[in-house]
């Protein structure tokens, strides 16, 4: 495992803290799109069914069971705990235009036509588009509070690292995975106009808000 795959999942860890500690600390949903949160959890689902089949590492299979344990924790919070908090008027993106293509896409397109590898390539593909209902929310609000953007920005920056691990791997170790890179590139895309107000308005105590 190279330094730039470590600090890729450290920032991902980050941030499913930053935001499960959020929720609990405030006892509020406010601004936090419980659809995007079900995508997630729909991810990490799909992607680890392999913790059934295989042992990698204990490493590999203590943060996948931690990915998907946070995931669903954060679903309940949500949904349940605190649901009189939680901002449904807002969180109106239709995630079966993002689910039903990608699960198609995943079908035509993957490594191998097996069930474990087509809900793998459906879990690469869905989080690359996951926080799409999260960002919509926050431009039919007009703003974010400043912890939620703590919360994007590390997630974003986990998946931009996580680029640049597969570059190092592509030179270093001669692995390429087509698949999880226009993935991630896609993911990467979407979160720019995030990385730029988070630099120029939250870092400097400003609020965020994206143009509706």
């Amino acid at each position: 495992m190279n330094v730039f795959r470590l600090t890729g999942d450290l920032s991902h860890l980050a941030a499913i803290i930053i935001l499960l500690l959020k929720i609990w600390k405030t006892r509020s949903c406010a601004g936090i799109s419980g659809k995007s949160q079900i995508l997630f959890a729909l991810v990490f689902t799909s992607r680890y069914l392999d913790l059934l089949t295989a042992f990698i590492s204990f490493y590999n299979s203590s943060m996948k069971v931690i990915y998907i344990a946070c995931a669903y924790a954060t679903v309940y919070l949500i949904y349940v705990k605190f649901k009189a908090t939680y901002d449904g008027n807002h969180d109106t993106f239709r995630v079966e235009f993002l689910v039903v293509p990608v699960g198609g896409l995943a079908f035509l397109v993957n490594h191998d036509f097996s069930p474990l590898e087509i809900m793998w390539t459906f879990s690469i593909y869905l989080e690359s588009v996951s926080i799409l209902p999260q960002l919509f929310m926050i431009s039919k609000t007009g703003e974010a509070e400043t912890i939620t953007t703590h919360y994007l920005f590390f997630l974003g920056l986990y998946r931009a690292l996580y680029l640049i691990n597969w570059i190092w791997r592509f030179y270093f170790e001669g692995f390429f995975d087509m698949i999880a890179i226009v993935a991630g590139v896609v993911q990467t895309i979407l979160y720019c106009d995030f990385f730029y107000l988070y630099v120029t308005k939250v870092l400097k105590g400003k609020k965020l808000s994206l143009p509706a």
